[in-house]
């Protein structure tokens, strides 16, 4: 099995290359009520206008677990990713809709673990590429590694496209989440 890495990078919405025609990736952070159906409801936004999502993690931030974040990274144009922003904001259980890509600097960070199973120079090889990226010996056999990773999408596309050669067997990546930089809250 062959493991495709995401889309190409898109150019941020903006940047000087930016046009109305031209397709950008939003990351994109929603605060809803945590109850039974409310994702559904936002993941049936998109599907029901063909937008697609790239990436899309959830989980609950509020300490008394009343709210959720979802995390969503899409791409379209400049104009389909406001109508996107404007169509969860009206979504009644959502609470609070930001496009992080326009507010300014954020981080977006995703966990990844890849299976590799090699032995030989394949295996040597691979423990180098992971030590250079950082990546965490999870799990180790005689014939294979489980390799961890978190950082940026792209550092995590590199890693696997580098594996693939080596003996890449199994790829899960837990999907985006992220924050404005600075005091700056959703």
């Amino acid at each position: 099995m062959k493991y495709t890495p995401g889309l190409p990078p898109m150019v941020a919405p903006s940047s000087p290359e930016a046009s109305e025609d031209t397709p950008c990736r939003a990351v994109m952070s929603v605060l809803v009520d945590n109850e039974s159906g409310v994702l559904a409801r936002v993941v049936g936004l998109f599907s029901g206008r063909g937008y697609n999502i790239e990436s899309l993690t959830v989980a609950p931030v509020a300490a008394d677990g009343g709210l959720s974040r979802i995390n969503i990274v899409t791409s379209g144009t400049p104009a389909i990713i406001e109508q996107i922003r404007a169509q969860l904001e009206r979504q009644v259980p959502v609470a609070r809709v930001a496009n992080l890509t326009t507010l300014g600097p954020h981080i977006a960070r995703e966990m990844v673990l890849v299976k590799v199973v090699s032995t030989g120079e394949a295996r040597t090889e691979a423990l180098r590429i992971a030590e250079a990226f950082r990546a965490r010996a999870v799990d180790t056999t005689a014939s294979s590694f489980v390799f961890e990773l978190t950082g940026a999408s792209d550092k995590l596309d590199s890693f696997v496209e580098l594996m693939a050669p080596l003996g890449l067997a199994e790829v899960s990546r837990t999907g985006v989440a992220a924050l404005t930089r600075g005091p700056r809250t959703l």
